[in-house]
């Protein structure tokens, strides 16, 4: 097996990484067992002893080496592949990527603090091998010893580890204590400079030996995919449920309620985004957009919980946004609908016009919006047998359109035009949406017209990104940056197209989304210390990182509960099963089960921002503190959850 080389770095001296003895610290290293397989990772064990007369304080760095002359590295949730530090730098939206030879936010290393990952591990494929290692993400106090944490160990939190990659050396990284270096992204617009030692210290007594196990992996495998035989092992190894809190119809009940009450702005024929407690008020931010952040994204799943909980006035709310939209958004230029309404007027320039490289119509919104029309109808047809002829007249329409904008490989714009609906931007994961849309479409209709330009989409989608895990360019705020986003709308593709054709590679290309979408999801309860969070026993395993430039977690994938549980139809997966039940769970328990829990607003309320780590911890009290929160009610956040809770699992 490939050895590590531990190293460390102390306080008060320069920023190297240097030689143990010097610092009068000395390391054994043992592999106990195992073979480097994904079901038997080498299992080895390291003591580190301080023989000097004195605390030794500072960062302990444990690194394995890559044999590849360029090697993808797989931080989950932080890292993948590079980070696209090939691409332009020309954007505003910064987040960590590898270069060997560039500048910020470019660096040919990045170390950073454990619970920016979703799991405790760090990966490297190259030359047709994945490389890598697992550990534990933190330290606790138990029967007065210093351990290594793990699901079964109770104890009082000591320190946090860390993990890093370096393209430049080939190397993976564990470290005891813990750097965000060479910078610390607070999020991908605020970033800060690598800091000095001080509470990020690990610390060893005077003759103290510290143990720690590390799981290291040697597994072949043809592409990138291989880091699924790896993950799944961490999962299994470091899994702890999330807290159940309440039952599925609880928290439909209670959510949906919320947003009912507090958000439904009847004037506007919509939900607010923000509903903001003031304390003696409450203050509304619209944030207008027909999909993604508002409209159809809260509007759907409101009418699917009101057919579930036979709730007419909650129905008669949703049928008046989803009617709106459907009326009026329509640019007849194109056939494709403006994303935004303010003012009566309807347009392309949403709240994140201005970070588009190319005006028009946003793939992610024509095609979404499309999506959650089509399951609309479809709730009304099957549950109140009511038939919506202007809604399948108008997906029609606009698939018309979308379908005559695909490139030579299958992809989908990133951008359509306002004047001819032509595409004008590729190279992205966010056109999905209109594939999904499509196939949809194709299952509820029975017209199979698209079938065979559909089937080349997703292979191409599937081939370009999820065989690399590297699918980009979903939301439109992050500008092209790894995401957690856009694989949701293929995972509903990929489902309906298995659906209408039973292929088996189909069923097989599920697998692979829903397992790419798992790299953002959290398999353990991470130790998160800012309130509210940290003081109402929030569970992090389950929820998904939004993306490498966004790091805080969301409801989003509750969404594709129903696709989970399609699969596990056809086929059974122990892995798809636990994650699919973790997700459940954890959907649950991110409301508010009575008014002003969470110090702000009324039960039922949820916002989108989940602060797990360090990053994105800008809400603050009113003495300044950071909250690990949004002080709001956001109902479209609150629809990602509906969603899923009012599918095949409300049953």
């Amino acid at each position: 097996m490939i050895m590590p080389i531990i190293t460390a770095r102390p306080i008060g001296e320069g920023t190297e990484y240097l030689p143990l003895e010097p610092q009068l610290l000395s390391a054994s290293v043992i592999c106990e067992q195992g073979d480097g397989s994904s079901g038997s990772p080498y299992q080895v064990c390291i003591r580190i002893k301080n023989t000097g007369s004195s605390l030794w304080r500072g960062v302990i760095r444990i690194s394995l080496s890559v044999d590849a002359s360029e090697p993808r590295f797989f931080l989950p949730g932080f890292m993948y592949g590079t980070n696209r530090g090939e691409a332009p730098l020309s954007v505003a939206s910064k987040c960590p990527r590898l270069r060997k030879n560039g500048h910020f936010p470019t660096s040919p290393w990045w170390m950073v603090r454990s619970d920016r990952l979703s799991h405790p591990c760090a990966f490297a494929y190259g030359n047709g091998r994945l490389i890598g290692f697992a550990a534990s993400p933190y330290f606790v106090y138990s029967d007065n010893q210093r351990k290594p944490w793990k699901p079964g160990i109770q104890g009082e939190f000591d320190q946090y580890t860390g993990f890093g990659c370096s393209l430049e050396s080939g190397e993976v990284w564990y470290t005891l204590g813990y750097e965000n270096a060479p910078w610390f992204f607070l999020h991908s617009f605020q970033q800060f400079p690598r800091a000095p030692l001080d509470e990020n210290c690990f610390n060893i007594e005077q003759g103290e030996t510290i143990v720690v196990r590390i799981y290291c992996f040697d597994i072949p495998g043809d592409d990138e995919r291989v880091l699924h035989d790896a993950l799944k092992w961490v999962y299994w190894e470091y899994h702890e449920s999330p807290r159940r809190l309440c039952s599925v119809q609880e928290t439909v009940r209670d959510i949906a309620t919320a947003v009912a009450r507090d958000a439904w702005i009847p004037e506007q024929h919509s939900y607010t985004c923000f509903v903001f407690d003031k304390g003696d008020h409450f203050e509304y931010n619209l944030l207008p957009s027909i999909a993604w952040t508002n409209g159809l994204a809260a509007a759907v799943p409101m009418l699917t919980s009101a057919l579930r909980l036979k709730d007419e006035t909650m129905r008669q709310q949703a049928l008046d946004c989803i009617e709106h939209i459907v009326r009026y958004s329509i640019n007849e230029q194109n056939n494709l609908p403006y994303l935004v309404e303010q003012d009566g007027k309807w347009s392309n320039r949403g709240w994140w016009y201005d970070r588009q490289r190319t005006p028009g119509h946003a793939s992610y919104l024509v095609g979404q919006s499309v999506y959650l029309i089509l399951k609309a109808y479809a709730w009304e047809k099957r549950e109140r047998n009511i038939s919506h002829d202007s809604w399948m007249d108008f997906a029609k329409r606009v698939i018309a359109q979308t379908e005559k904008s695909r490139n030579a490989d299958g992809e989908y714009p990133y951008v359509f035009s306002e004047k001819t609906g032509a595409g004008l931007e590729y190279d992205s994961f966010s056109g999905a949406w209109c594939l999904a849309a499509a196939a949809y479409y194709t299952y509820l209709t029975g017209d199979r017209t698209y079938l065979p330009s559909l089937l080349q989409s997703e292979n191409h989608y599937h081939d370009a990104y999820i065989r690399h895990q590297e699918c980009y360019g979903g939301p439109l705020d992050i500008e092209k940056n790894i995401d957690s986003e856009g694989i949701l709308a293929y995972i509903r593709a990929v489902r309906y197209l298995h659906e209408i054709t039973d292929e088996a590679y189909l069923l097989m290309h599920l697998r692979d989304a829903l397992y790419y979408e798992y790299t953002f999801k959290f398999c353990y309860n991470s130790p998160i210390k800012v309130p509210p969070l940290s003081t109402v026993g929030w569970s992090s395993c389950g929820g998904s990182i939004t993306s490498v430039a966004n790091p805080h977690i969301h409801p989003m994938s509750s969404s594709v509960i129903d696709e989970m549980a399609y699969f596990l139809s056809r086929q059974e997966d122990e892995y798809i099963r636990s994650r699919m039940e973790d997700t459940i769970l954890w959907s649950c328990q991110c409301h508010m089960i009575v008014d002003r829990e969470y110090g702000y607003g009324r039960k039922g309320w949820m916002s989108e921002r989940f602060c797990h780590s360090e990053g994105l911890l800008t809400e603050r009290y009113p003495d300044g503190t950071p909250a690990s929160t949004w002080f709001a009610l956001m109902p479209w956040a609150c629809g990602s959850i509906l969603e899923g809770l009012t599918g095949e699992v409300w049953r």
